[in-house]
């Protein structure tokens, strides 16, 4: 047996991600599939799977019966539990988190907390400041549920500034921010392995 054969491979990280925006041309939606493309095609022992809220009934605990939750929200719970990080992508409402982003977080709260000690990393579009007041409110929610969030690169997109950044369909187009993109995606890895081997 070949030496190489006796060494196990390193588990790929999961990312669950989750976009704030039910819109179907999301920009943010946009960005978390040119994630996805990003990390298949050139990031090694990373993969991202895109985590659907909209099903997501709004809370209410008159729906947890006996220790359980509605099927929807038992699913929702479980790949985030099983995910070693999570990706965070939403535009700003009213200067703060959207509140499908905020329905879904406070399902995945609910004891037992399963976003507790997962390392994570955010990102937004929109006008103005791309998002950034949502992304701090963001940062704070984190704070309570034990959400290790990454602080640098930081990545707010002014999604209207010329060149276009993203197409009709809200798909991202911009070459330079695929960079940006592929940067944040790089550091999520790096700080995902620092807090497995306990060097962080």
């Amino acid at each position: 047996m070949e030496a190489a054969a006796l060494v196990s491979a390193k588990p790929v990280i999961k990312v669950a991600a989750l976009c704030g925006s039910l819109r179907k041309a999301s920009f943010n939606r946009g960005l978390l599939r040119s994630a996805i493309q990003i990390c298949d095609e050139s990031i090694k022992g990373m993969k991202i799977e895109y985590v659907d809220i909209e099903p997501l009934p709004f809370v209410n605990t008159d729906l947890e019966v006996a220790g359980t939750f509605p099927p929807v929200v038992e699913v929702f719970r479980k790949k985030i539990l099983e995910a070693d990080s999570v990706l965070f992508a939403s535009p700003e409402y009213n200067y703060s988190v959207t509140a499908p982003l905020k329905n879904a977080i406070d399902w995945a709260s609910r004891p037992p907390n399963v976003w507790a000690d997962k390392p994570a990393a955010m990102m937004s579009a929109g006008g103005g400041f791309g998002g950034g007041r949502s992304q701090y409110h963001l940062r704070q929610i984190g704070v309570y549920l034990d959400l290790h969030f990454i602080n640098k690169p930081e990545f707010f997109l002014n999604a209207f500034q010329q060149p276009m950044k993203f197409d009709s369909d809200g798909n991202l187009i911009d070459l330079e921010t695929k960079e940006k993109l592929k940067a944040l995606l790089l550091s999520l890895k790096a700080f995902t392995l620092r807090l497995q081997d306990g060097k962080c």
